[in-house]
């Protein structure tokens, strides 16, 4: 299993509300949970990839799953997440590529640009989905 299956719905190959995404996100979010709201991208004991060292949670699956809960329009769940993400952000509003889910300390690259599409792209998804919601009720 591997949470870059939540870009999916992202690229248009599936619907964020196709029954086998909605599947896919619950399974991701409880099979790759790091802790904290935070998902690995897999887990290198079942997937070994050769590589040496641990994995953190990987920020950008982090904000893939936002995507996908708001898309699924799980709002509160989607922005508590958010939330949560952009609250590991240094005081300069960097992100690192991954956090240790445990004690928060930043790992792999920093800062990177990924994780900082992350946040840019699921806010405006966490809006816009918002307005729907508002615009619908």
């Amino acid at each position: 299993m591997d949470a870059a299956l939540l870009s999916l719905p992202i690229r248009n190959v599936i619907s964020f509300n196709d029954p086998r995404m909605v599947s896919t996100t619950q399974a991701i979010a409880a099979n790759l949970d790091a802790g904290n709201w935070l998902p690995f991208r897999y887990l290198p004991q079942e997937s070994p990839d050769g590589l040496p060292g641990g994995e953190g949670a990987f920020l950008l699956c982090s904000f893939w799953l936002v995507d996908n809960l708001a898309g699924q329009g799980r709002l509160d769940e989607a922005h508590e997440l958010y939330e949560s993400l952009c609250s590991h952000a240094n005081p300069l509003g960097l992100l690192p590529e991954q956090i240790h889910p445990d004690t928060g300390e930043f790992l792999d690259n920093f800062p990177q640009a990924f994780s900082h599409v992350g946040v840019l792209a699921s806010g405006l998804r966490l809006l816009k989905a918002q307005r729907r919601n508002a615009a619908h009720s």
